[in-house]
């Protein structure tokens, strides 16, 4: 009985765990776009399969554009999955002074 019941848990476990992986690794959720962004997408669209079509709406979840539709009836919808990494920040950088170090060994003139 005892190891019937071991097997029933390292089952339970499995199962568990598998599913914890497929779930963080395929479910999505909606990701939020700028007007701009769904109006440049629905171009691609026809532009990429020579749609005729004259009108797309924006398609809104809590009160957020998620993606657009067009007059033929095509979705777009954009969607992230929910484990994902944040976008990178972009660092500004700035211009250095030459140093009189970098004027003597460099080919170039300076102003």
């Amino acid at each position: 009985m005892k190891s019937m019941l071991e097997m029933l848990m390292l089952a339970s476990w499995v199962g568990f765990t598998a599913y914890s992986i497929w779930y963080f690794t395929s479910a999505k959720h909606y990701f939020p776009i700028t007007a701009d962004e769904a109006k440049i997408l629905w171009k691609i669209h026809k532009q990429h399969i020579q749609c005729t079509a004259k009108k797309w709406r924006i398609i809104t979840h809590r009160n957020k554009t998620i993606g657009f539709e067009c007059e033929c009836g095509y979705r777009h919808i954009q969607k992230r999955p929910i484990v994902a990494n944040a976008p990178a920040q972009h660092v500004k950088t700035q211009k250095s002074k030459i140093s009189a170090f970098d004027k003597l060994h460099t080919s170039y003139k300076s102003e």
